[in-house]
């Protein structure tokens, strides 16, 4: 299954402490790398998360977002009612002394310790945690699986393509080849001196052998069927494909350097150009 690196999801539900919220944005990369961005009381949790996120990913850059909701962490707060009993009394006995004095209510409310968090149970909030990180990979997880379909259909019609032109090369190299042999025959017959007949089958023979692709059409065919098996591989492909995008390249560099006909050059052209769209598509792939 072909999957691209860049995607979007994310996924909410209910923790201990509130709502929970978690947002994955991925963009192609050579290797995985994660940015978390994590609330105070889910730091502790990062290193167990990058664990959890690189069983699922491969390669690509992801920048990873979680939300514990306000009003939800708010109800974790407690009053410690004896600390209040004990400043209510402090403030009686002081109020002879200083008549004039008032305490505002959110001052008080600064007071250390006398608002406390309440305990949270770490097991649950860690489940709670990969509750909603699991949810938001496999919608990350469903949506690299469709794109990476649609680049997988455009890689394949550009390996037809590919296929064409090197049956269409195949095919015009008897008749190139004779071309050849007449152009050098042509040549020769215009010098005064009469040419030999074993040289000029030498000469003859070791300008085809420079022009000869039927190596080279061979390679490109063996990268085809290469690449098609890969393309249906279940495991991540994106590197293997790169190397064959390489591979691809070379051929058709060989090709066109060995061209003496200008039906062989522009089909070099026109490989490098389907070389290079499947090269862009190949950059994206996990």
């Amino acid at each position: 299954m072909i999957r691209s690196m860049t995607a979007y999801a994310s996924a909410e539900l209910a923790g201990p402490t509130g709502p929970l919220s978690c947002e994955l944005r991925t963009v192609n990369h050579r290797y995985l790398e994660i940015s978390p961005r994590l609330p105070e009381e889910l730091r502790g949790f990062e290193p167990l998360l990058r664990e959890r996120v690189a069983a699922r990913l491969s390669r690509g850059k992801l920048d990873l977002t979680v939300r514990l909701r306000g009003e939800g962490r708010n109800d974790a707060l407690q009053l410690n009612e004896g600390m209040l009993a004990r400043l209510t009394e402090l403030a009686r006995e002081l109020q002879p002394r200083f008549p004039t004095m008032q305490v505002e209510f959110t001052e008080l409310l600064r007071f250390p310790g006398l608002l406390d968090r309440a305990d949270v149970d770490n097991d649950a909030l860690q489940e709670a945690l990969f509750a909603v990180l699991d949810r938001a990979l496999d919608a990350l997880a469903a949506t690299r699986e469709r794109e990476g379909a649609k680049t997988a259909d455009m890689l394949r019609e550009r390996l037809d393509a590919i296929e064409r032109v090197v049956a269409d090369v195949r095919g015009w190299m008897p008749e190139i080849r004779a071309a050849l042999r007449a152009r050098l025959e042509s040549r020769l017959a215009e010098l005064k001196q009469p040419a030999d007949p074993g040289r000029l089958e030498q000469e003859l023979v070791l300008q085809i052998t420079r022009a000869d692709v039927d190596e080279e059409l061979d390679r490109l065919t063996t990268h085809i069927a290469e690449a098609r098996r890969v393309l249906g591989l279940a495991e991540p492909v994106g590197r293997r494909l790169d190397f064959l995008m390489q591979e691809f390249n070379r051929e058709a560099n060989t090709l066109g350097s060995k061209s003496v006909d200008s039906r062989s050059t522009n089909a070099a052209v026109e490989l490098k150009v389907l070389i290079e769209q499947m090269r862009e598509q190949v950059q994206n792939i996990e």
